[in-house]
């Protein structure tokens, strides 16, 4: 079959592969027939994250049943569904506490309590690394589902396109905002408006905030935020200028809630470059210090940009001071896929109305790249295999 394939940094192709085959009991193959590139695809691709060997790329992916398990009770063959992207054994000690991120029983090579670096990560995932499991994603004609009857939902009768960000960006979005337990007549700012950053805001204005604000230093990902949200869009060419702009909005006090969608690839200095170097670190916490400075004194900050190491110079102080309270990590994909899907059927939230690029998996090197240089107003890629 086709996949995606990941050899080194800026450097995935179109390849050849073994078809996918059902290993244990309780798989489901799909034949994929949409997927998509996502923003922590390109921590992989821009080299944040390592990866000695190849793999096959991709967590975003929705397709149908074309093989079962024996122990599969869930799903036949024909079923159209949705795979949630983290991989969660639906029994485990953390998987009956709704939090399916900290699987026991999906990742053994690397996984454990401590939440290190390059060693004790959580669940395993699609397509995205050694570090979770080295399993081959979704960007491909076939893919193996694990934990089928846990992790794959029934697809509404709807096109790919309307229901495929259900497996990934929309709850990643509506964790933000369910976090920070917004009800209604709140302020959002959202640092970040690319795919992530907008579903925050829908969600956000579906929630009922009174104000939502989207920052990002791209004017066409403002004018994307400005077509399928709406609210107050701010272009901003630094840090100052961004938190300026924030309380400028909110009376001097910061908004109510900060969602940081940007994470560790923010722009940097080149001298920040050099401080990496000396404290082994990747990227820039830039993003998570403006959500810091913009939320007002007792808000609440949602971190749903990926940061993969330790940081020098961690504002704690200023948490502290402020009284910020402070939620990040991966969205729990199995808590709330099943609402989101009612509330997609229902069109309170439309998702295809961000995407800029269709394109065959044929193209994935063309793909992969024009969204990490951000050519050609890309906002969202979606793969047809």
């Amino acid at each position: 079959m086709k996949a995606a394939v990941f050899h080194k940094p800026r450097n995935i192709e179109c390849n050849e592969v073994p078809d996918p085959k059902i290993e244990k009991p309780t798989d489901v193959i799909l034949k994929v027939t949409s997927t998509a590139i996502c923003g922590s695809d390109l921590h992989i691709y821009n080299g944040y994250f390592p990866q000695a060997r190849d793999l096959v790329m991709g967590h975003e992916f929705m397709g149908e049943v074309v093989e079962v398990g024996k122990e599969v009770k869930n799903f036949k063959k024909g079923d159209r569904v949705i795979v949630p992207f983290m991989i969660a054994c639906g029994h485990c000690w953390f998987c009956n506490h709704h939090a399916p991120g900290g699987c026991e029983n999906t990742n053994p090579e690397n996984y454990g309590p401590e939440g290190g670096i390059l060693t004790e990560k959580g669940s395993g995932l699609y397509g995205y690394t050694d570090l979770y499991g080295g399993y081959p994603g979704g960007q491909a004609e076939y893919a193996r589902v694990m934990h089928a009857d846990y992790n794959c939902r029934l697809a509404p009768d709807l096109p790919d396109e309307k229901i495929l960000f259900l497996t990934d960006i929309l709850p990643t979005g509506y964790s933000a905002i369910d976090w920070a337990g917004v009800k209604g007549g709140e302020t959002v700012a959202v640092f970040g408006c690319g795919p992530v950053g907008l579903m925050a805001q829908k969600v956000a204005r579906m929630r009922g905030a009174s104000r939502v604000i989207g920052l990002d230093i791209e004017q066409y990902r403002l004018d994307k935020a400005a077509q399928t949200v709406g609210g107050d869009t701010v272009l901003v060419t630094d840090a100052e200028e961004a938190v300026e702009a924030v309380r400028a909005l909110t009376g001097g006090r910061g908004a109510d809630v900060v969602v940081d969608a940007v994470g560790m690839e923010a722009d940097r200095s080149f001298l920040q470059g050099l401080t990496n170097i000396v404290h082994a670190q990747a990227g820039t916490i830039n993003a998570l210090k403006m959500a810091f400075s913009a939320v007002r004194r007792g808000g609440f900050v949602s971190v749903m940009g990926v940061y993969g190491t330790t940081y020098d110079n961690f504002p704690l102080g200023q948490i502290f001071d402020k009284g910020i309270s402070l939620r990040l990590g991966q969205a729990p994909v199995p808590n709330y896929i099943d609402e989101l899907i009612d509330i997609v059927k229902d069109e309170k939230i439309i998702l295809d109305d961000i995407i800029t690029h269709t394109l065959p998996l044929t193209e994935v090197e063309n793909a992969y790249k024009i969204f990490a240089n951000k050519e050609d107003n890309c906002v969202k890629v979606v793969l047809k295999p």
